[in-house]
């Protein structure tokens, strides 16, 4: 592949998509065309020099308008959120098989070379995540399959299908199963967002009101592993241009409870918060953490990004965002809830 080939991504209005041509922009890729379902001005981030298309994916002839001449797709369109979204719109987000069939179908009949699909840690077993102190996640855990309800299915199938596109009709398929991303340019309120964002969110809300209190969904001893953005798309593009053919973990290892990251964001803050605890609330898996061994022996790579030092960043963003007026009065409340995927 070369600079001047045409590279699509999809989902290039989201919180994953706007970074990933940002990156492909600054290695030198001359074609890209970005691709998302919503208005452009509702899109995170917009980049000069690129060919912003806006369509619903779910249908094939924008799937064949999107995957015209590409030589190589990334697939990041799908219709998700964090764990408050997911528990509570699994048919919405099992319909994200549409996008991937469609752009599995279009590649084919425009004769892509190389398809990226964004898959998640939510395919795992979930027998394998009822422990907070859990063992981290091998690629083999996806199966005998019990994945998140809804969302997991979707992503699991859907890795499926990209392997016998590439079995059956040659497209170099390639699977990355992301472990929660988290960063600036994101949604950080409205329903969507993630624990990394929403705490931050919260925390500064507490700040700024004096109201020193906040609301966490469980016990807060529920734990993850959170991959800075940069991390993610860096292999990302690794992935995609490797002869690596199985689904890969591409995650942090960095294994913490939902009560330490708040203890890591108020930190920056240089505040202390009153905790309440929503025991009845959608929490997810007690526990899940990427087991990084494939990744280090087949890409000599792994995420490396600290927690404390992309919480800051992100915690620095969302607060610009916030104090310029862009966050609504009831999204300011520090009691609203928090949960971890």
């Amino acid at each position: 592949m070369t600079k001047d080939d045409l590279v699509v991504v999809t989902g290039a209005g989201g919180f994953i998509g706007g970074h990933l041509v940002k990156v492909l922009q600054r290695q030198g890729h001359r074609k890209i065309r970005a691709v998302d379902v919503k208005p452009l001005d509702e899109w995170y981030q917009k980049h000069p020099g690129v060919e912003n298309q806006v369509g619903d994916l779910a249908l094939l002839e924008p799937c064949r308008a999107a995957a015209k001449g590409a030589r190589t797709i990334y697939n990041l369109a799908a219709d998700m959120g964090g764990m408050g979204f997911i528990e509570t719109h699994k048919a919405e987000c099992m319909l994200s098989v549409l996008i991937n069939t469609h752009m599995l179908l279009a590649a084919r009949e425009a004769g892509t070379e190389r398809f990226f699909y964004s898959s998640s840690a939510c395919v795992y077993n979930g027998d394998k995540q009822t422990d907070a102190n859990v063992t981290a996640l091998k690629e083999s855990d996806a199966y005998p399959a019990l994945p998140e309800d809804g969302y997991g299915w979707e992503k699991l199938f859907s890795e499926r299908m990209a392997r016998h596109f590439r079995e059956d009709y040659g497209i170099a398929t390639r699977v990355a199963r992301y472990h929660n991303v988290y960063g600036p340019h994101g949604t950080y309120d409205g329903g969507r967002e993630k624990a990394p964002a929403a705490i931050c969110r919260k925390v500064i809300a507490a700040k700024l009101s004096g109201k020193h209190d906040i609301q966490i969904w469980g016990d807060g001893e529920q734990t993850r592993s959170f991959m800075y953005i940069d991390d993610c798309t860096e292999g990302t593009i690794r992935l995609t241009g490797s002869d690596i053919i199985e689904p890969l973990n591409i995650g942090s290892d960095e294994l913490v409870s939902i009560n330490r990251l708040v203890d890591i964001v108020e930190k920056i803050a240089g505040v202390k918060l009153k905790r309440a605890y929503k025991l009845d609330a959608p929490k997810g898996v007690r526990g899940r953490n990427s087991d990084n061994t494939l990744i280090k022996q087949r890409m000599g790579w792994a995420p490396s990004t600290r927690l404390e030092d992309g919480m800051e960043k992100t915690y620095r963003w969302i607060h610009d965002e916030m104090t310029a007026g862009k966050a609504s009065v009831v999204n300011m409340s520090p009691g609203h809830a928090i949960a971890a995927q």
